[in-house]
């Protein structure tokens, strides 16, 4: 059976002030009335129940992640006491899946993606089932076609051309590149045989155990202790102690630049994984002078800015371009938009400066 597994962890940095601590952007309506998170869960639901479906979130997230789940089983709501990155939320969570379903096929999927139309997208993860049924011990990945020379992705070396699922191209998988620099980038764009890396991965529970064990061996074993304790009394005792002794690693890493047996399907659906307020000029139409608004702003002699009042009181901005102001919960973010990549230091300065009830 299929079993999705959502990662909804997340410090909500890249997002402030809208988005903080204890509800990062997964957890906020950025596009549409749902939340990401929501979002999320409903694009899978079609092919996945509720029982079937795990989210791993932060320990300080989990009570508003249940509060904006109520269909699923509260003890499908996994709690991370901290962040120790994908390898250890894929892993925990396989284990749970595999206990309950010893042949089970999982989709791994960051709950902060924005992916339309979701009917496509369901045709892409049938194909990855499929792919699994005639291979069981393959490992397929998501990839996404570029359209301009990114640096802020991971990149998939795509091989040997595989017959199409579904309709769906697929390709062996030589290997997953770093963010690269812009001259690299340009050159995955012109050679044509790369893709971006969606962190969208499909994979029997089992198989990715097994890599686990064979290439993080003391990872795996402590997350076995973990994943045994899970639904007993002594859960909170061996997670508390085991959690923030795993190693930091992503599953990327860990595992998938190791195994062999890689997949990737070259998506045909629109994606865009939101990664910071520039991203919403793809989401939401611009006005007539590039501006990008949301709630009461009256921008005059202004081009190509992000603004967002999200307190209800009035932004009005008077001959500025190429800015970023963002008006929520008592903090004001005003930002030129080529800065951005910044925004995580900023935000880490806050608690140093005594500004920490911000966060």
């Amino acid at each position: 059976m299929l079993h999705a597994v959502v990662m909804a962890g997340g410090s909500g940095t890249r997002f402030w002030p809208k988005s903080r601590r204890d509800r990062p952007k997964q957890l906020l309506p950025l596009f549409g009335d749902a939340t990401m998170l929501q979002q999320t869960v409903a694009r899978i639901a079609p092919l996945v129940p509720p029982e079937r479906t795990l989210i791993v979130t932060g320990a300080d997230q989990a009570e508003a992640v249940r509060a904006q789940l109520p269909g699923l089983p509260a003890e499908n709501i996994v709690a991370e006491p901290c962040s120790r990155d994908t390898a250890p939320c894929v892993g925990l969570a396989a284990s749970i899946v595999a206990r309950n379903d010893p042949e089970g096929t999982m989709i791994v999927m960051p709950a902060d993606h924005v992916i339309q139309p979701p009917e496509i997208f369901r045709t892409t993860v049938r194909a990855a089932v499929a792919v699994l049924e005639e291979d069981p011990g393959a490992f397929v990945t998501f990839g996404v076609k570029p359209t301009r020379p990114e640096t802020g992705y991971g990149y998939i070396e795509r091989g040997e051309a595989l017959p199409p699922v579904e309709g769906i191209a697929l390709h062996a998988v030589v290997q997953f590149r770093e963010k690269p620099d812009r001259p690299t980038a340009e050159r995955f764009l012109a050679e044509g045989r790369f893709a971006w890396n969606s962190g969208i991965f499909v994979w029997r529970a089992r198989a990715i155990l097994g890599a686990l064990a064979k290439h993080r061996p003391r990872l795996a074993e402590a997350l076995d202790r973990v994943g045994r304790a899970i639904g007993t009394p002594d859960e909170a005792a061996v997670i508390a102690r085991e959690y923030p002794e795993l190693e930091k690693i992503p599953i990327d890493k860990a595992v998938m630049e190791k195994v062999t047996n890689v997949r990737v399907l070259e998506v045909v659906y629109d994606w865009n994984d939101v990664g910071d307020w520039r991203a919403l000029t793809s989401l939401i139409p611009p006005d007539a002078d590039g501006n990008t608004k949301q709630g009461s702003v009256f921008a005059f002699e202004t081009r190509d800015s992000i603004i967002i009042s999200d307190d209800g009181g009035l932004i009005a901005t008077l001959g500025v371009d190429e800015l970023v102001i963002v008006q929520s919960g008592g903090a004001t973010l005003v930002a030129r938009k080529d800065q951005l990549d910044k925004l995580k230091a900023l935000v880490g300065g806050l608690d140093k400066s005594g500004f920490g009830s911000y966060l």
